[in-house]
């Protein structure tokens, strides 16, 4: 069963390429961290972006330097289910230990289609690895309902996990009931990790996180510590790591010559940029995503002092992994540069 903290890997990219070098240091610093693995080209890792013979390097090198260290996730989903099988089997190729198959995004199916049209085939064609469905309605309008997880579960020996990002705690509970004791749930949003894991219902056994991207030992420790039972010392540890859970999406009120909008800098473009800004190898954005507004990298910036003033060892394994002085880096404004829009 998947437990614990598997990171959802940020993709680093240099000149517009991706930056392979990069990829295998920020795969080693995970590893350092201990967690229980890596989710290779997800949504984190700007998987849009890629084209499939990019997504497909990306994959082998992660699960190859995971093999034997740690589990290996190949996020193989897409909206067209060709392409998902022919990514699977790449996927499987390679060693990966697993798959992960977002809910078909913009043609949106329903969880009937998405059962029968989507995952069945790949789980029934590709039975020697784990298929994890990815829930997450709110990026791709489309959801697989609890009831249609719980027949894929029931059908096929290879589908007993889920990553679960809904935001709806009623939603997960009914997983649980419909899917049973034997099926794990992944939490797929960082905050909502601790109330999932320790709801007596739902009782996920993990997460897929994206601030793991910056803090590995953390996450696995607090998790660790959640699966054994010892909900008040994980607590100290959430009540650390909350800062950086608050900036997988940025919202700021910016003002434009037509009065003042919203603007939503949503993952990966706020946690890169502060990695970006400790010193880890990431690189900008791939386009469309851009930069953060000067408003959002004070939030950005402040979430990285907070941390580091109230509980600098949650940051200590980047300054030690990759010989960078953070608090300098911190509050050194040449840091920023590239990293920020000049105006609205």
């Amino acid at each position: 069963m998947f437990s614990r903290c598997y990171t959802a890997l940020i993709t680093p990219f240099k000149d517009h390429d991706v930056d392979f070098e990069g990829l295998e240091k920020l795969v080693e610093f995970q590893i350092a961290g201990g967690v229980s693995g890596i989710l290779a080209a997800g949504t984190t890792a700007e998987s849009p972006t890629l084209t499939w013979e990019e997504h497909n390097k990306v994959i082998r090198v992660v699960a190859e330097k995971c093999r034997g260290r740690c589990q290996s996730i190949a996020g193989t989903g897409s909206n067209n289910t060709q392409e998902t099988m022919e990514g699977t089997e790449h996927a499987v190729h390679v060693g990966a230990d697993a798959a992960l198959l977002v809910d078909p995004y913009y043609n949106g199916p329903s969880s009937l289609e998405i059962r029968r049209e989507y995952v069945a085939p790949v789980a029934e064609k590709f039975p020697q690895i784990q298929i994890i469905p990815y829930v997450i309605p709110g990026r791709t309008g489309a959801q697989l309902l609890p009831e249609d997880l719980a027949i894929l579960h029931k059908q096929f020996p290879n589908m007993g996990t889920v990553k679960e990002a809904t935001g709806d705690i009623e939603n997960m509970r009914r997983t649980r009931e419909c899917c049973g004791e034997d099926f794990a749930i992944l939490s797929g949003d960082d905050d909502k990790t601790f109330p999932m894991m320790t709801d007596p219902v739902i009782k996920a056994s993990g997460v897929i996180s994206v601030a793991s991207n910056i803090t590995p030992k953390a996450i696995q420790d607090m998790t660790k510590l959640l699966n054994e039972g010892l909900q008040a010392e994980a607590e100290k540890l959430m009540a650390a790591l909350k800062p950086l859970f608050g900036i997988v999406t940025v919202k700021t009120q910016e003002g434009t010559p037509y009065g003042t909008v919203t603007c939503r800098a949503r993952n990966p473009l706020a946690t890169k940029t502060l990695m970006a800004i400790l010193g880890m190898p990431v690189g900008p954005c791939r386009q469309p995503l851009g930069k953060m507004t000067k408003k959002g990298i004070e939030v950005v910036l402040d979430t990285g002092r907070t941390v580091w003033k109230n509980n600098p060892e949650i940051l200590k394994p980047v300054a030690d992994f990759f010989d960078v002085d953070i608090e300098a880096r911190l509050y050194d404004e040449s840091v920023l540069a590239g990293l920020t829009y000049d105006q609205y």
